[in-house]
């Protein structure tokens, strides 16, 4: 790639040096490159510019062969930070790479400002975006770019778009796998299992082949349960129990209906709702469990006494709160989404608060409960705040709750006999028991 000199250059003399080039790009019409020096600490920070050859870095060209292999940077993005010296050793940490795929969609607009702002790993946790997007998607890929670059995030030191997975995955330490087909008129529900699981499975090879080892992995594209096992099944080099199918927004829906039948009464709000777990499918089949939730530290059932709302009312409102949002908005929930990905993520990051726990489809091999194995099942967890969870082993069950626990297995169950060709298992084959498909999937 030719690189040509600016005819001007500024330099700070602290607490870096700048230099700065334009390159040609075969997409991009302006890219920069920067790069970030060290320089002594110097009480009283100064910025000159010149055109004199002696205060112009000679910048170093970028081969064609250099990029090869990888997505393309975007416009001020192009910049390259060194933050392996004086940067990184007091106030700010060791930069995290984020892939999020279906990175132009509604969610993501909502999901990627938070991140950039440092609302989700931390106001000391500088990022790295690696948007994922498609042939169609890839001029509004680029208008998501320009609006990261226009929002002056001082976290956000690169962001990279494409369409290749194997490329834009590359040294992903999270992945937000958001992109998935939304089911059309007529299609079956079996149809879109497979259209999106190979989408998934395609993904699970490219996180295999290209990112971190240890590689979290949020699935949020539905059928979420099933598409995380898909990717899990493909991508056998990265733990079983780095992946997650987004349930938490569910969670967070239980929450707020529960407070909305106590009509918000005696000071109680959303924080003092705990142990609330949503058990299952992402799906009309999930559970959630009023059993073993409490409300200011006290069992959901001493709370609320009126139990035949807790089995029928309560349960089907959160399980079709969704298509509720739909006829009211016009469209599948998004903000809300996006702010339950976030919950999902920093409840990895961040200790669970003693006591409580929270939601998320994983992996069941080896799960306290009695629920079948491999598969992709949510069930209450809690973390160290290290990025890895445990399985809660202090809940109890009733016989209600173990009846509907089975029914969103043998759901699961069948959806992955679906899938079979994609997971490495033999030839699909559906035998769904009923159309229990989310609203927001279609």
């Amino acid at each position: 790639m030719a690189v040509a000199e600016l005819s001007t250059s500024c330099t700070k003399t602290h607490p870096s040096q700048l230099s700065l080039s334009s390159s040609s790009s075969s997409r991009f019409s302006h890219h920069f490159r920067r790069s970030f020096r060290p320089l002594p600490t110097t009480r009283n920070p100064t910025i000159s510019c010149s055109v004199a050859s002696d205060q112009v870095q000679t910048p170093i060209p970028v081969q064609a062969g250099d990029l090869k292999g990888k997505s393309e940077c975007y416009g001020v993005f192009c910049l390259t930070y060194d933050l392996q010296a004086e940067e990184e050793t007091k106030s700010w940490k060791k930069l995290i790479n984020i892939a999020v795929s279906g990175a132009a969609g509604m969610i993501s607009n909502h999901l990627l400002f938070k991140i950039a702002s440092g609302e989700v790993f931390g106001p000391n946790q500088p990022v790295a975006l690696k948007l994922l997007g498609s042939e169609r998607s890839i001029q509004a890929l680029e208008g998501v770019a320009m609006e990261l670059e226009d929002s002056l995030f001082p976290l956000l030191r690169e962001v990279s778009i494409g369409i290749n997975p194997y490329e834009v995955f590359q040294d992903a330490e999270w992945a937000l796998l958001i992109g998935a087909k939304p089911r059309g008129p007529g299609m079956e529900r079996a149809d879109l299992l497979d259209i999106n699981g190979q989408i998934f499975a395609e993904q699970g090879k490219a996180l295999n082949a290209s990112a971190s080892p240890n590689v979290k992995v949020i699935v949020v594209g539905n059928p979420c349960n099933t598409n995380a096992l898909i990717c899990m099944k493909n991508a056998p080099n990265i733990p079983a129990k780095n992946f997650h199918a987004l349930t938490r927004l569910d969670e967070n829906r239980a929450k707020c209906q529960l407070l909305l039948q106590l009509a918000l009464k005696a000071g109680v709000f959303y924080d003092q709702v705990s142990n609330m777990t949503i058990w299952g499918n992402h799906s009309t089949t999930q559970v959630p469990d009023f059993l073993n939730a409490r409300i200011k530290g006290l069992p959901v059932k001493e709370v609320i006494k009126d139990h035949k709302w807790l089995e029928e009312e309560f349960t089907e409102k959160v399980q079709k709160r969704g298509g509720v949002l739909i006829k009211k908005w016009g469209r599948s929930s998004a903000a809300s989404t996006a702010v339950s990905i976030v919950d999902a993520i920093r409840s990895l990051i961040t200790p669970t608060p003693k006591g409580d726990w929270f939601s998320s489809g994983v992996y069941t091999n080896g799960n306290p409960y009695g629920i079948v194995e491999d598969i992709v099942f949510s069930m209450p967890c809690r973390s160290k705040g290290d990025g890895d969870y445990e399985l809660v082993k202090d809940v109890i069950f009733d016989d209600y709750l173990l009846k509907r626990i089975k029914k969103s297995e043998a759901e699961l169950l069948a959806e992955k006999r679906c899938v079979a060709h994609l997971t490495g298992e033999g030839i699909g084959f559906c035998d769904l028991p009923e159309d229990t498909m989310l609203p927001g999937e279609m």
